[in-house]
Parts: structure tokens; sequence; C-alpha cells
């Protein structure tokens, strides 16, 4: 099935449509100032499809209904399935794990189901299967070629020294696209990819996850996971791939649910549900550390909240700890000790429950001298907002309790329903939402003493004193903050400084537009020692005026190496800057339609989500975010220096 063999698919422009669309028969709330307004302009052919009329809803309430409805336990919430492809549902429906719960639907009422979920109208003739790419002649893996213990999963700190990344500052005008992958029925390209044994393993909104070559960009394996792999893909890791005799590749998938496959063949291993809350998903890549894998639990509880006939709330972020080769429970440590219980109700007799919220979705980062993992929190769900939200937390890697918490915002306490008029399942507090997306950075300062840095979505970055139970040190206001950030996924940090990408869309908050004069949308520097700023480069918006989708802003994480560092922006262009200067190296116009190896065409969007890796002299990174007011995509990008 290709991309035009939908002509409705779901590009969520906010993922809360859910609400705006699926419950048509609850109560109705006006919308809050102007950011819901025209949200079918975010949907592809969303005029054309009317779900109340459409024959898969009778089927949907007949078969599926009462268990996705966010009251069964491990049943993913209603939200989760529109966000899934419809080659994903219908496969499910078909031969995965709703085979039995399907067996009395039809083909044609299974397209229809498929439809409903997902906002989609599906071509008859459309191949639903998962059709294969082209496969190497020779489909192994070497695992004595490197697998690098950089980036997310390893060292959040997403630098490559020059021994790994094997390109300087001096070739980087050099630069030229070596190959690329068009991800089949895809709108966005999230996954971090990961560079190890001479390939690229990457994981796609429709579920598969690929080992790639490194220098082709064939296929040497494929796994289907049961929904959209939205984490970065994991290599364990020794420091000695010789010692690896049976090396994994360890990610998640929208449903919350964490793989281990072999990394030579793609056979599965272990998988496991992380959480038995129906709003469970996986944002952050887990982190293997000696044996261990160290899993962010997130959720998007805060959609649901939006329907005033919803008990809010009842998730709470944790870090689950398992055996990395058998995926047995070590200990899992929540963000939040205490049980949610029943404080109250609203004016439709709905249940108020707290404390909850505080979901995890920044990649853990690992303190291997003070044996502690560091994660950021988001908001609370529901009033009161407590003391671990928006937060940084240190835990013990051995036994999974507390050592400490920072919190850097209180009183946050936010979901979706604060964005309807009236809607009694905002909490009193009202946001500001300023959630930690990205991870928390390690860095060792030339005078020996260890730095922890944190960069928030209201635009701060913190320097805080690892030793003293995270002490700031000093705080710089780099950007100006908005719902998406400020600093949103991920900053990058040498020896000596720190790289802040900077989104500040100029969208609303609560009804009121932010300040565009104050916004500084673009990558900035600051050195380690005092936080003072090195530099600051202000990206111009190059967006034609009609475009919809189209931001200057650095969502994605950033990645450096000896010399400079790479950006991809909400722009589509991705960018080098001189890392000492600011100075624009290199930059890359990510859109134009391609045909990838596969033979699937594609083209690239908005970045987010996910930022480069750079080894071997290879930099590869995603193209396309479909998600939130951004430009949609499906690409795969490998470039090296041409010589």
């Amino acid at each position: 099935m290709k991309l035009g063999d939908i002509r409705a698919n779901h590009v969520l422009g906010i993922v809360f449509l859910f609400f705006l669309s699926g419950c048509n028969e609850r109560p109705q709330l006006e919308k809050k100032g102007e950011t819901l307004q025209s949200t079918d302009e975010f949907q592809t052919g969303a005029a054309e499809f009317d779900r109340n009329s459409h024959p898969g809803k009778k089927l949907y309430k007949a078969n599926c209904e009462n268990c996705h409805n966010g009251k069964v336990p491990k049943a993913p919430h209603f939200q989760w399935l529109e966000m899934m492809s419809p080659t994903a549902i219908y496969k499910s429906l078909d031969e995965g794990i709703m085979k039995t719960q399907a067996e009395n639907l039809s083909t044609e009422g299974k397209r229809y189901v498929t439809e409903y979920i997902t906002r989609a109208i599906i071509d008859e003739s459309a191949d639903l299967s998962l059709s294969q790419p082209n496969f190497c002649d020779n489909t192994a893996l070497n695992p004595e070629r490197p697998v690098y213990g950089v980036n997310w999963g390893h060292n959040t700190n997403r630098f490559s020294s020059a021994k790994i990344a094997k390109l300087s500052k001096e070739e980087i005008g050099n630069l030229e696209l070596k190959w690329s992958f068009a991800f089949p029925n895809a709108l966005r390209a999230r996954s971090q990819p990961t560079i190890g044994m001479g390939a690229v393993f990457v994981g796609s909104q429709d579920g598969r996850v690929y080992a790639l070559d490194l220098d082709t960009g064939c296929t040497k394996w494929i796994f289907s996971a049961t929904a959209e792999v939205r984490t970065g893909v994991v290599l364990s890791w020794s420091g000695q791939p010789s010692q690896e005799t049976d090396p994994m590749v360890f990610f998640g998938d929208l449903l919350g649910r964490t793989y281990a496959v072999n990394a030579l063949n793609g056979q599965l291993v272990w998988s496991l549900r992380t959480d038995d809350h129906p709003s469970t998903t996986l944002t952050g890549t887990p982190a293997f550390f000696e044996g261990k894998l160290f899993i962010p639990v997130s959720s998007l509880e805060v959609v649901p909240a939006a329907d005033p006939e919803y008990d809010c709330c009842t998730f709470r972020g944790s870090i689950l700890a398992v055996d990395a080769k058998s995926g047995s429970f070590i200990w899992r440590h929540y963000a939040i000790p205490e049980e949610p219980k029943i404080t109250g109700e609203t004016i439709f007799g709905t249940k108020v429950l707290a404390p909850s919220g505080a979901p995890i979705w920044t990649s853990p980062t690992i303190d291997r001298k003070r044996n502690l993992i560091y994660v950021g929190t988001g908001e609370n769900y529901s009033s009161p907002a407590g003391e671990n939200s928006d937060a940084i937390l240190a835990i013990d890697i051995e036994s999974g309790s507390r050592a400490w918490t920072k919190q850097t915002t209180s009183g946050d306490a936010w979901n979706v329903a604060c964005m309807m008029a009236d809607n009694p399942n905002c909490p009193a507090e009202d946001g500001p939402d300023f959630d930690h997306g990205s991870s928390i950075l390690l860095v060792n300062q030339s005078n020996g003493k260890d730095l922890l840095l944190a960069g928030l979505k209201n635009g701060e970055v913190l320097g805080l004193d690892p030793d003293n139970e995270g002490a700031t040190l000093w705080t710089t206001k780099v950007g100006r903050g908005s719902i998406q950030g400020g600093v949103h996924f991920g900053m990058a940090a040498n020896d000596e400084q720190v790289f802040v990408p900077i989104n500040d869309m100029n969208n609303t908050r609560n009804g009121d537009y932010l300040d565009p004069e104050s916004a500084r949308p673009g990558i900035h520097s600051l050195w380690h020692r005092d936080g003072k700023p090195l530099w600051s480069k202000i990206q111009k918006n190059i967006c034609e005026p009609d475009a919809k989708f189209c931001d200057p802003g650095i969502s994605a994480p950033v990645t450096a190496i000896e010399g400079a560092v790479f950006a991809g922006h909400l722009d589509g262009f991705f960018r080098a800057y001189d890392d000492k200067t600011g100075e624009l190296l290199w930059e890359y116009d990510t859109r134009p339609e391609r045909k990838g190896v596969n033979g699937v065409v594609g083209k690239g969007g908005g970045m987010s989500g996910s930022g480069p890796f750079i080894a071997e002299g290879h930099v590869v990174v995603n193209s396309g975010y479909g998600l939130y007011y951004h430009e949609p995509g499906n690409l795969l990008l490998v470039f090296h220096a041409k010589k």
C-alpha cells in the first residue's frame, strides 16, 4: 500500500483530535482560544471522512469498544489505535493479536474497522500486507564490526569523537547523499537510528524495525512490532564488540511494549508490556548498562482527560529495570510514589483522582561514578501538583530507590481539558506544562568536576551539581519557551560547551498568542563552566507564506562532533554549524520527493523526535514528523563526504 492509496490518512496536527472527532456523543465544550480552530486542516482529507456515518462505527462498537475505552488494563486506549497506521491495524485484525476477536469479521469488515479507527479511506485494491523491501545478497551481519556507546541508550551527551565520527569539520562541506530509504505507509520518521556492525538500525511508523546495510541501504533483516516504534534502537554494547556472543537490539513501541531482538538476524528474544495502564506509551529510548535495560515509561492520558466523562487521572510515570538477556523484572521506580485515590468529582459526576502524571519521556542518563540514573519528568495530570512533576530524579542503579529529587518547575498540573473552555477535567493549576523532554547531560569539566545539564521547555538551561543533590550552579535563559519548547527533545555537549536547540513556536498558550518578537528559534552554545553564551544562531524563517506546517525552530535533538554540531530543523533543512562560532557550514533540503533504495517514493519534512547518528564517516538522520503542526515525511537519509 503506497501513501497514495490512502486518501484520508491521519496526519494528526494535534493528537487530541481523539476528543474532537471520536467523542461526538459526549458533552460538548467550547474550544478555548484559537489553538483548536480548523482542526480538519491538520488531518489530510478529514473533511471527506464522517466517522458517525461510516459502517466501521457499528462494527467497532460491537467488537472493540468495550476493551479500548480506557478502562481495561493492558488494552490500548482508542487514542493510540487512531495514531497507528492502517497497515498495522489491519494486520493485527487479520493475523495478529486481535485475530481471535476479529474472527466474525469479513475481509470487508476488517477494512471498515481499520478505516473507522484511522480516519482513512482505503482503496479496495490497496495492498495491506507488509511487503518486503530489497534484501541484500548477503544478509549476514558482522559482530566484529564496531558498536558505538554513544547517543541515547548509552550516553545522552550525543557526542561522537573524531575516532568514532571519522568526519572532520573540513569535510562537512563535501557531504552528499549516499542513499535514502523511504518508510512505507508512513507520515513520520521519529525513531533514533543507530549505526553498528556495519548496519543502520531504525524503527518506523508501521511497526517495522530494519537493519540496513550502511554502505548500500539494502535490507539485512526486518522485525515487525505491534505498533509504531517511537523510541531509538539501542544495541547491546560491552565496549568490546567481539565479546558479544549474542548481540541484541532494544526498542519500544507506541502501545508501551519493549522488545529485545537478536541483532544478527532480527529474531525476537523477548518482549514485555511495560505498564498495564491503557494510555501507556514509550517515547524515551531505553538505556543499556552492564546487562540491564532501563526503560522510561510515559503516557498520553492527558488526551482522554479532555473528555469530561473520563475519570482523570490514574497514570504514574516510571522507570522499569529488567535483565537485558531475559526481560525478567529487576525493579520499578515510580515518579510518584503514592497510588492515585479518588479526591472528588466534577459537575458531570466524573471522578477526580490524584496524584497522577509525571510521565518519563527522556532517555535515562547513566552515572557510573555515583551508581545513579538521572531522568526528567513531565507535568501532573490532575490537582494537586506535587514535588515529583517537572523534576530531575536521581535513582540508584542497583536498588531502584530514590537518591534525590530536583524540581525545576513547581505547581504544574495540566491536561488537554485545559484547552477547552470550562472543562471540569482541567486542573486548577492549568499548566504551564514545562515538562522535561530533553535528557539530562552529564559532563566532566576542565577542572575535573562533573556537571549535570538540563534543558527545559521554558527555554532555560540549568547547570547542576551531581554531588550536592542537583543544587543549581547557574541558570541561563536561552529561548522564550512554548508548548513544544524552548528546549524540546535534546541538547548535545562536548568537553567545554553545551549546544542548545530552541523551538519557540509562535503558537498559543491557553488562547493567548506568545510574543513572536521574543522567540529565538535556532541553535545556541553555552560554556559549561558558568552557563554564559558563546554564540547564538537564530534561524531566519524561510518558510513559504502558505506553508501550514513549516517552522524555523529546532525540536529534534542535536548531535555534536569535534568542530561542529548537526541539527535538523522544523523547516525540513538539515544543517551543520561550527562549534566555536555558530557559522553555518552546510545545509541540505530534505523535503524534495525521491525514490529510496527500497523502491518506495518518499519525501522529507519537519524534523523532530530523533536526531542524527554520526559514525564511520556517515551521518544518518530521519526526516518527517506529521504530528503537532509539523510537516509529514517518511525518509531516512544517509550522508558521507565526497572524497
